[in-house]
């Protein structure tokens, strides 16, 4: 496959997938995480300079990026096809193909475990002050995690203990399910981690998404402040 593209195939119809990439409050329960400025985001990215297929299966946005949907027998395959970036963006080029990847596999997520019940999320970010590894400072061996679709069992150093499915797996990213971060089903954690870019950071960053369903609010704090402190103490430049 072409390696700007990026694909997911989801256990939805191609018109449930459209209404998630069309509808702002869709876009939300799948494009990046909480936070000030999220919909002024969206608005930007999703209805800008963008240009929509007659046939619903087709989204040209302004930067040169673009969604296809391709009807499947068992669900719908997205594909996302990136632009180069350019100028002053051309340095952030492979964390937004990262980013990229991450949005994508919560856009699946979303469609086929909570497509009706809204998510909440916990995100952090930082960048080590040496070179620390994130799959070392959470005490991953990720050679070792099961392959997709298998279950899991891991103790992380900060004492928690999580369990569900393997979602994915990236060269640079893991997705778990974690039956802690929903009332009904489970939820997604996104462990990233980045490389070091000349003239963005010096040394490795991380970051951290948790996606969250039907969860009470001490429950939300309290996955938050674990994240937090996590962060804290192996990423503190954030």
């Amino acid at each position: 496959m072409d390696t700007n593209q990026l694909s997911v195939l989801v256990n939805a119809d191609a018109e449930q997938v459209w209404r998630m990439l069309r509808e702002p409050a869709k876009i939300a329960q799948w494009h990046g995480w909480e936070m000030e400025g999220l919909d002024e985001e969206i608005r930007q990215i999703y209805y800008g300079s963008v240009k929509e297929g007659e046939d619903h299966l087709h989204l040209d946005l302004s930067m040169g990026d673009a969604f296809t949907l391709e009807p499947h027998p068992d669900g719908t395959l997205v594909t996302m096809t990136r632009g180069k970036a350019t100028g002053e963006w051309a340095k952030y080029d492979s964390d937004i193909t990262e980013g990229w990847t991450i949005f994508l596999q919560q856009l699946k997520f979303a469609l086929d475990r909570h497509p009706h019940t809204p998510r909440r999320t916990v995100f952090v970010d930082g960048t080590s002050a040496a070179h620390t590894n994130l799959w070392d400072a959470l005490g991953i061996d990720t050679g070792w995690l099961p392959d997709p679709g298998e279950a899991y069992k891991v103790t992380l150093n900060t004492g928690a203990t999580l369990s569900g499915k393997v979602w994915y797996r990236t060269d640079s990213q893991v997705g778990l399910t974690v039956a802690d971060y929903a009332e009904h089903g489970d939820g997604l954690l996104v462990l990233a981690q980045q490389a070091p870019v000349e003239g963005l950071r010096e040394h490795p960053g991380a970051q951290i998404i948790a996606s969250t369903y039907g969860l009470g609010a001490a429950a939300l704090a309290a996955i938050g402040a674990q994240w937090d402190s996590f962060m804290e103490t192996h990423f503190p430049d954030a």
